[in-house]
């Protein structure tokens, strides 16, 4: 909650606008590197997670007295990435889950069920029953892997086919050489770190390096970057910009991919408080949210003080995302608000929803001419 002052001096109450939703489960990602893991079973589910499980650098103890074939393929043939599969030719007893951070059995009875996840739970392990969700304390999902690129899709069980269609429309986004630029990412952070400072110069040198990931170039050396280190040290004292977003329709499907990016690269978001927390919920979790009442603020002539907010953020190097709850096309409030932008020379850009890209860029282009 934010206390403000009233005329007479008492304080009164704004809500706080949430800036996420209602999660059915909390998305987390386990570093198993050199773990103790338990899978019991001898099927093909359980083959599957004792697999995924080795692939994620764990030490996999697998209880399987009568292995089925893909899983004695598995325990006798299958890579083992930077992981461990531990071969226990007999079933699980109370002493199989020590040392154990997580158990997952393919088990038939409720009996059985009840007693592995009781006996895992006290040994400190998180259980995982396939196919049986009313007894598991986490779920896998779907996975898109572009290691150490990694996305997991949960529908909460409610529909797995959904999931599986998430992941394949996900998979046909992202090229294979994704995985190589994340390395890439990953052994150029110590150069940035002694180049570049905190916050605004770091966050434009990846947001460069994105673009080019996404461009479809081929992975460069790593000594390819030093001159863009040092391009993208030299911006820090430019100023910020501030985009304009059309977000009158009230709805996150119809805001182009450019918007979605705009709203992701974000330092500080103004809005009123009539916006749809969906289209909030697209921007990025560390980004600032500050409410403008806008019918309000341009009959009071509050628009001036929105624009001196905007000059100051975007003096001090901030990318500002302006969402406007009413129409661009009719907007009194966002021509005063351009203009006395442009005059004070803060690089401004817009982008329409997909329904109406070209009305909308013709009136910005008519602002942004006078």
């Amino acid at each position: 909650m934010t206390l403000l002052l009233n005329e007479a001096g008492r304080r009164k109450r704004r809500t706080r606008r949430e800036r996420v939703g209602c999660l059915a489960t909390l998305p987390v990602f386990f570093n198993l590197k050199g773990a103790k893991v338990v899978v019991a079973g001898d099927g093909d589910g359980a083959a599957w997670k004792a697999e995924l499980l080795a692939a994620s650098g764990a030490e996999v103890h697998v209880h399987a007295p009568a292995p089925e074939e893909d899983m004695l393929d598995l325990l006798t043939n299958g890579k083992c990435h930077s992981g461990q599969l531990i071969w226990h030719r007999k079933q699980w007893d109370e002493t199989s889950f020590d040392g154990a951070v997580m158990a997952i059995g393919d088990l038939e009875t409720t009996h059985e069920c009840v007693r592995f996840r009781l006996q895992a739970n006290a040994a400190g392990a998180v259980v995982n029953i396939i196919d049986k969700p009313a007894y598991c304390q986490f779920q896998f999902g779907s996975i898109v892997n572009r290691s150490p690129v990694v996305i997991g899709i949960s529908t909460d069980g409610a529909a797995p086919i959904l999931g599986q269609a998430i992941r394949r429309r996900i998979e046909s986004l992202l090229s294979a050489t994704m995985a190589d630029w994340a390395d890439l990412a990953r052994r150029v952070r110590p150069a940035v770190l002694r180049h570049l400072t905190a916050g605004a110069p770091r966050r434009r040198f990846w947001e460069g390096f994105v673009d080019l990931a996404f461009s479809g170039r081929k992975v460069p050396d790593v000594s390819h970057f030093d001159g863009f280190i040092a391009e993208v040290a030299r911006l820090k004292g430019k100023p910020g910009t501030v985009t304009f977003i059309d977000a009158s329709h009230g709805e996150s499907d119809l805001l182009p991919m450019r918007a979605i990016r705009a709203l992701q690269g974000a330092d500080v978001i103004l809005h009123g408080p009539a916006t749809n927390l969906d289209i909030l919920e697209l921007a990025r979790r560390e980004a600032k949210r500050q409410t403008i009442d806008e019918a309000q603020s341009f009959a009071d002539g509050e628009f001036v003080s929105t624009v001196d907010r905007m000059v100051a953020l975007s003096q001090s190097g901030k990318h500002v995302v302006r969402l406007l709850a009413t129409d661009p096309r009719d907007s009194q409030q966002m021509q005063c608000e351009l203009q006395s932008l442009t005059d004070r020379h803060i690089p401004t850009a817009a982008i329409p929803p997909l329904a109406r890209e070209e009305q909308f860029r013709h009136g910005f282009d008519a602002v942004a001419a006078e």
